[in-house]
């Protein structure tokens, strides 16, 4: 059995029966069996599954957000309105292109291009955005025709139960297949599993790059959205104030605990110590408190494992030369996996803290030269999968946002789009999630001459 812990408050809120490759066997197994049928069903059929799991998901709200902020500790407020509020918005983004024609085949000279399903797909989620990460992986891959295994987080498991509960609803029986578990076996089992056709995964890269080494055993495809060390590149002309404090409140968002995080403050060196204080400042108003209480902008970190590793690097950053201007490694509260909220001045390209993910809310400052200087430091990590760029010019800032070698680029802390393509370059991962793009992913492409 695996224990489930409240990370705000230390507590073992519920036990979780681990998964074992038998368990695995039987749910591919039934996924098999049930995929003749379903990839036979109509667009609309499919589409009016999709749209049923989209009703479930908004009428049980409210248990979705209190599950995620008891099992991993992300603010209630912030549950309510991204971490539930964002899978809703993809799921129908889903259904618009699915319901869009998107499956009409295409004519290309004599021949006439059909997308059809891959067969059985392993999804692989984590748990900083448990739903969110389900429903982008889930919801188009049924959408599509494939049937699902769904191997969620072991630390928040309630949430994939309840997404379970919607979308065995909403679909034949075997179509979708939820397996709790360790990535170690579950994951394991599904990646080298002869009868999974692909893997779809979210969560670091070195998993990543386990999951693609053993998934190649078979060729099966693979789906991999990944670790980053997002830089956000505030240029000369910008409003300074409104950016630093959009970095830091970016760079905090789900206790830091978010891939796509903006961890790496990029400004002019002659403004450094000016953004420092501006950050350190910001930094003052995410006072850890519990994540249940509606007021709470910043809460613990998911597990005593991942706070030690977050206060690793902040000590890491202290003795390779950093400048602590705000927070540092001592807990700020007495009970909970608290992290303080950190800022880093002085960080040079070549330090831990500005070259691997911490995924905690850590931020480093650091300087630079000129326009090509900036562009040079945001693309000298390993990773590739979001950026900012902020700037009086927009135009400008477009040419910045070109130059960078990242997959999303926000300019002026534009919305975060549900229907664009999210997904990384290089460590970060490959493919695309969200919209059309994500349906793209669970297709076979089939040409037939006339």
């Amino acid at each position: 059995m695996i224990e489930v812990v409240n990370p705000a408050t230390e507590e073992v809120i519920g036990t979780l029966a681990e998964g074992t490759p038998a368990d695995v066997d039987a749910a591919v197994a039934a996924a098999v069996r049930a995929f003749p049928a379903w990839a036979e069903t109509s667009v609309d059929e499919r589409a009016k599954a999709v749209r049923a799991i989209i009703d479930g998901l908004k009428e049980r709200a409210g248990e979705f957000a209190a599950a995620m902020t008891r099992e991993m500790g992300t603010p209630l407020t912030f549950s309510q309105k991204v971490q539930v509020a964002n899978p809703v918005a993809i799921a129908e983004g889903v259904a618009d292109v699915l319901e869009g024609g998107y499956f009409e085949p295409e004519e290309i000279g004599n021949s006439l291009v059909f997308r059809e399903p891959v067969g059985v797909v392993a999804a692989i989620t984590p748990w900083n955005f448990p739903l969110q990460q389900m429903v982008a992986k889930v919801v188009p891959a049924l959408a599509a025709g494939n049937t699902v295994v769904l191997k969620p987080s072991e630390l928040a498991p309630h949430t994939a139960d309840l997404l379970a509960e919607i979308v065995t609803a909403a679909t034949p029986a075997g179509v979708f297949q939820l397996v709790h578990g360790t990535g170690a076996v579950v994951g394991e089992a599904l990646a080298a599993h002869p009868d999974v056709d692909m893997v779809s995964f979210t969560g670091s890269t070195k998993a990543g790059r386990r999951v693609s080494a053993v998934a190649a055993e078979t060729v099966k495809r693979v789906a991999l959205e990944l670790g980053g060390k997002s830089a956000c590149v505030v240029l000369d002309d910008a409003d300074f104030g409104r950016a630093v404090k959009i970095a830091v409140a970016n760079s905090f968002m789900n206790n830091g605990q978010a891939c796509s995080a903006w961890t790496r403050l990029l400004v002019p060196a002659e403004r450094h110590d000016e953004a420092v204080e501006l950050a350190a400042q910001a930094a003052k108003k995410y006072t850890p408190a519990d994540p249940a209480e509606p007021s709470t902008r910043i809460g613990p970190a998911v597990s005593k494992a991942q706070r030690d590793r977050v206060v690793g690097y902040i000590r890491k950053g202290v003795e390779e030369g950093a400048t602590l201007a705000a927070g540092g490694p001592e807990a700020p509260l007495p009970q909970g996996f608290y992290v303080a909220p950190t800022v880093f001045g002085g960080v040079t390209p070549e330090m831990t803290i500005a070259q691997e993910e911490i995924f905690g809310p850590v931020l480093s400052v650091m300087p630079y030269a000129d326009e090509d200087d900036a562009v040079r430091i945001a693309n000298s990590t390993i990773y590739g999968l979001a950026g900012a760029v902020f700037s009086a010019d927009t135009e400008r800032a477009l040419r910045v946002a070109r130059r960078l070698r990242t997959g999303q680029v926000d300019i002026n802390a534009a919305a975060f789009n549900t229907s664009a393509p999210f997904g990384g370059y290089r460590q970060s991962g490959n493919g695309r999630e969200f919209g059309r793009f994500g349906l793209d992913e669970f297709c076979e492409v089939k040409s037939v001459q006339r």
